[in-house]
């Protein structure tokens, strides 16, 4: 049981870090990306084969999967640089399903479906399972802080700024003088930094990765996280991430008690649970948990009129 709670949490820093690059991109600079997990896998593979084949220590693959994370979102931000909306969110989310085909059918590099095994983590074999878990849990904990504290630094220096006045109105922004296509650019890349460091240390921490893994639903689940926490707020996205992997587990143990369910009506029971639990929190809480803290210009009052001699 002890095993379980510490992978639970480990699970939810991973979340965390997810939520908290997809806040960049979307709760600050409002772009809609449903390719998070494509950029998630970026990092795992990148990490994994960097570990695995090449000998290269551990920081240094979940480095580069961070920086091959943001490198691929420089491209994809260009690819789709005139596209808003609902458009954007479906080439994005070709973009991800693109991902999970290239590493099915390009064996030579990901061996295929049977995935990548023997992922090393620190020190995996001089400690037991418990002190494993332990000791990864400290290490998410303290990637979960770092990035927290770079976020909210950046959510309030003039770049963000920027990033939240183009996701208000970016006409508006570019008739300020402000290059709108390179500042997009930027938070792409930034959150994609987070998404592959994830990805990374998702894989040296189950030492093991295949194209299954990485399915449309995970982004799903990140996309609940922020809007369940507060879009725009990086509390926010820390808090969601952990709701969510709250939901998803706590209801591994109600649904066993429902009589007369098969296993599949089972498991499809728990995404409704998590479902309407997650609405019933967006009904009241419609700007999540915690919401982005709304800034309000105070207008002075108006002057008197000077009076006529």
């Amino acid at each position: 049981m002890e095993n379980y709670l510490i992978a639970m949490c480990v699970t939810a820093g991973v979340y965390a870090l997810m939520a908290l690059g997809m806040n960049i991109i979307w709760g600050m600079a409002g772009l809609i990306n449903l390719g998070l997990v494509g950029f998630f896998a970026v990092g795992a593979y990148t990490s994994a084969l960097l570990t695995v084949k090449l000998g290269f220590p551990i920081v240094v693959g979940v480095i580069a999967g961070g920086i091959t994370a943001a490198l691929v979102g420089v491209v994809v931000s260009l690819v789709t640089a005139r596209l808003r909306g609902d458009y954007l969110a479906i080439v994005t989310l070709g973009f991800a399903e693109t991902i999970r085909v290239f590493a099915t059918n390009e064996i030579w590099l990901t061996n295929g479906s049977d995935g990548i095994s023997g992922i090393p983590g620190p020190f995996r074999g001089d400690l037991t399972p418990v002190q494993f878990n332990s000791l990864y849990l400290a290490i998410m904990v303290a990637v979960v802080t770092i990035a927290f504290v770079l976020v909210e630094r950046l959510s309030y220096s003039p770049f963000g700024r920027v990033l939240r006045a183009i996701r208000d109105d970016e006409q508006v922004a570019a008739v300020a003088g402000k290059q709108v296509l390179l500042y997009k650019v930027q938070a792409f890349a930034l959150g994609s930094v987070a998404l592959g460091v994830a990805g990374a240390l998702y894989a040296h921490y189950t030492s093991y990765i295949a194209p299954d893994i990485f399915v449309p639903l995970l982004t799903l689940y990140i996309k609940l996280a922020l809007l369940a926490g507060g879009v725009g707020n990086s509390k926010g996205a820390v808090l969601g991430a952990v709701v969510v992997v709250f939901f998803l587990e706590s209801t591994r143990f109600i649904v066993p008690l429902i009589p007369y369910i098969s296993p599949v009506q089972g498991a499809a029971l728990r995404e409704l649970i998590v479902s309407v639990s997650l609405l019933v929190i967006l009904r009241f809480r419609a700007r999540g948990l915690l919401p982005e803290a709304r800034s309000h210009l105070v207008v002075p009052a108006a002057l008197p009129a000077p009076a006529r001699g």
